[in-house]
């Protein structure tokens, strides 16, 4: 399974370190993952996600449902 967040979308990035002589090798940028299940009043059962941390203070913020409907409208997750 690709390190996607299933409400923000967010993904891993490439960059470089950079050591002190200014010499670049390449580097992830990983996101901080967590495997999470949240309770869904409208379905009346638990979801399992893939979320960011920024994910979850998302669903914190507007709730559960209305982050699964964003996240429908712009791709990120594809639950039943």
């Amino acid at each position: 399974m690709a390190k996607i967040c299933q409400i923000t979308g967010k993904k891993r990035i490439i960059g470089n370190n950079v050591s002190h002589s200014k010499r670049r090798t390449k580097r992830e940028f990983a996101l901080n993952l967590k495997t999470k299940k949240f309770w869904s009043e409208s379905e009346q059962r638990f979801v399992t996600l893939r979320v960011s941390v920024a994910g979850m203070r998302n669903i914190n913020k507007n709730g559960l449902d209305a982050s699964l409907k964003q996240a429908r409208e712009k791709g990120f997750v594809d639950l039943v």
